[in-house]
């Protein structure tokens, strides 16, 4: 939430005026000033954010578990399986790695870490400081020539070999599974708790956040927001649920078409699309649903 910056910028005048106000002994030395001093604007806004925090926190707690229960966290993730890798067993997914040709590089994981979109160079960057002798070790200086790109420069033709080794230690899938939750999981469940988003709500929020990414720009998950409160209040600003998640996934739709105009938008339209017609908000079992022209269904 952005406050006013006009009352730290008159911070220097008022401690002036205070200084000249000060009673002056023409026999004596000058009246030494308040030894009260004002808090710097740096200290001022970590205690500011601080204590937001802990109101959000606060506000969090009490309210419905959602997707923090076990049980809705496993159905979200199944779902957002099925879109990210066509199953809706996730825990088969740890040692998936390809190139989709989506300008991403390699995807791999279990929620499709990229080598051109950094969140797998953290992942591996992470898991070696500790254990550094692990396989995918030695190629982290070439994941950081390639960030940003689709290239495969020094990473062919081990690499691949390297993350399936790798994904059969437990320790990596367990750094799979807190860099998902990290990264896209509880950011978005969390932040989707405070728009006053019930569980369905969450959901489509988490499955933004892992298409999209974590950014603030107009095609990120943060920018996606923005625009769909230009259309629709929040249920935390006083909006119905369903029409604020009407808008959310229109915008959401209409940013992957384009970045592909051709491309399957299924993930909305015969997955979460369907969900919120139906009233399940609540993402009651079971839950039925197509992606990529396949049914799945959650008894």
């Amino acid at each position: 939430m952005r406050r006013s910056a006009v009352f730290l910028s008159l911070l220097p005048l008022v401690a002036a005026g205070v200084y000249l106000a000060l009673p002056q002994d023409p026999d004596g030395p000058p009246a030494a000033p308040s030894t009260a001093t004002a808090r710097s604007a740096p200290e001022e806004a970590k205690d500011r954010a601080e204590r937001e925090r802990e109101q959000d926190d606060a506000l969090i707690a009490a309210l419905p578990p959602g997707l923090a229960d076990p049980r809705k966290k496993e159905l979200a993730l199944a779902v957002v399986a099925s879109a990210e890798h066509s199953t809706t067993d996730w825990r088969s997914t740890y040692g998936v790695v390809e190139d989709r040709g989506d300008g991403c590089g390699y995807t791999a994981g279990i929620i499709g870490f990229c080598t051109g979109t950094h969140d797998l160079l953290t992942l591996v960057g992470r898991y070696t400081e500790d254990r550094p002798g692990n396989a995918l070790a030695p190629y982290l200086p070439a994941l950081r020539t390639v960030d940003g790109s689709d290239s495969h420069e020094g990473l062919d033709p081990g690499f691949t070999a390297a993350w399936a080794v790798e994904a059969r230690v437990p320790a990596f899938r367990a750094a799979q599974e807190a860099e998902r939750d990290r990264v896209y999981f509880d950011p978005a469940v969390r932040l989707a708790k405070l728009d006053g988003l019930g569980t369905l709500g969450q959901l489509v929020y988490f499955d933004a956040m892992v298409l999209h990414g974590p950014d603030t720009d107009p095609d990120g998950f943060y920018g996606l927001r923005e625009r769909a409160m230009e259309r629709a209040d929040t249920p935390a600003e006083g909006g119905a649920e369903e029409t604020y998640l009407d808008a959310f996934l229109d915008v959401h739709r209409a940013t992957m078409l384009s970045r592909r105009p051709d491309g399957d938008t299924s993930r909305v339209d015969t997955a979460q699309r369907r969900f919120l017609r139906a009233g399940n908000l609540d993402l009651d079992t079971p839950l039925v649903w197509e992606m990529y022209g396949e049914r799945h269904r959650l008894p």
